[in-house]
């Protein structure tokens, strides 16, 4: 019992300390009134939202890549891990998006080919604001494709190969779905972002009739409320329900994606319906609150606080088993995310980060702090191996 609450004591202190880091880096990077500003917003959000996808795929899709088993320090082998996810992230947004397939592939990828190719709205603000977004919906579907086939077909079908083959399969597989999705879910709506709309790149969104509104935050809400499906089920029920359909493979696999889809929408619906109580009903042309693209991004960001919630908990408080445990652990992510959500939205929150007050401001993503916190916590949990928190074991 004395271990316990010493463990929660430091574990706190902990996220005190994550909390003051992810300040301390959201004024210099973020911060509009801070030292780079590059939260725009939309440039920063795929910033983070790729630093985000870095350091997940690093250590859950590639199996803890790159291992640096000849480095005994917990905190040396934590910061070339880092150093690594930062390289990688400015290669990804420079390099492959900017550089490469916005060069000769999707125009809207990059900036500067928008800008190239001209056209009402091709001045270079707009231009990198329109391919951040296109970023950060591929970042997005990158992610949620990748925990599901993690969690639900784990090393299936690449059991007897090395971890190194199986890490790029899974990668490689991770990719190809990813595009297919996105090409689905997100890519009409980014077409519609130029004038005149790219209709023969892109469909007209098929989503507008139930949504009410073309954007795809329709879809970026329930693929974040999937993903907090995914994560809570993993992370705090020990991969229950997902469980009872056997180890990994493509029954459990199947199950995973099916089951969580279901869970994913009913907490989309779950959420939607909390804020037509609060705010009525929304109507297509309304603005702010009243907006169905508001009340969709809404749901993303709110399971985003879900997603922080349940990270920090298993980051930095003991674990344990037993159903009434895991249920006291949920219902506490719950709350964790509740005050995130009371905080983001405080005046506290509006000096600290130099925010614009109040909500449904068409300036302000919650998504790019939460993204951010949650790295940091990722990055101690992954990358440092809970260092200093864990008992030290390969120093």
């Amino acid at each position: 019992m004395k271990d316990a609450i010493n463990r929660s004591v430091l574990g706190t202190a902990n996220l005190a300390v994550a909390f003051l880091l992810t300040s301390a880096l959201w004024y210099v990077f973020l911060d509009p009134n801070g030292v780079l500003k590059l939260y725009t917003p939309m440039y920063g959000f795929s910033l983070v939202v790729v630093l985000a996808t870095v350091v997940v795929a690093m250590a859950s899709f590639a199996e803890g890549w790159p291992r640096l088993a000849g480095v005994p320090s917990r905190p040396i082998r934590g910061l070339i891990r880092t150093v690594i996810a930062l390289a990688l992230t400015f290669f990804v947004v420079r390099g492959f998006f900017w550089g490469f397939l916005g060069r000769y592939g999707v125009t809207y990828f990059s900036p500067g080919a928008i800008v190239a190719a001209g056209g009402v709205g091709a001045e270079f603000f707009n231009a990198r604001e329109n391919a951040s977004t296109a970023i950060i919906y591929l970042s997005a579907t990158f992610l949620w494709i990748g925990m599901t086939l993690t969690l639900g077909f784990g090393a299936w079908p690449w059991r007897a190969v090395t971890p190194g083959v199986r890490a790029f399969s899974r990668l490689a597989l991770i990719g190809l779905l990813s595009i297919v999705a996105y090409a689905v879910l997100f890519h009409p709506h980014v077409t519609q972002l130029f004038y005149p709309a790219q209709i023969m790149a892109g469909v007209p969104p098929w989503w507008e009739g139930v949504a009410r509104t073309s954007s795809a935050y329709f879809n970026l809400g329930w693929v974040m409320a999937v993903v907090a499906v995914l994560v809570v089920t993993d992370l705090l029920w020990g991969g229950w329900p997902w469980r009872m359909a056997g180890s990994d493979g493509w029954v459990r696999g199947t199950f995973v994606l099916v089951g969580s889809l279901a869970l994913g929408a009913l907490l989309f619906v779950l959420l939607e319906r909390g804020m037509t109580s609060a705010w009525g009903e929304a109507f297509q042309g309304g603005q702010y609150t009243d907006a169905p693209s508001f009340r969709h991004l809404h749901v993303a960001e709110i399971a985003g606080f879900l997603v922080l919630a349940t990270f920090a908990l298993d980051a930095f408080f003991p674990a344990g088993s037993g159903v009434l445990r895991r249920l006291a652990r949920t219902v506490v992510a719950a709350l964790l995310a509740a005050a995130l959500y009371v905080f983001y939205y405080s005046s506290w929150a509006t000096r600290l980060l130099g925010k614009v007050q109040g909500i449904a401001q068409p300036e302000d993503t919650p998504l790019v702090w939460t993204l951010l916190f949650l790295t940091v916590v990722l990055v101690q949990r992954d990358f440092l191996e809970r260092w200093p928190l864990a008992e030290r074991s390969a120093e």
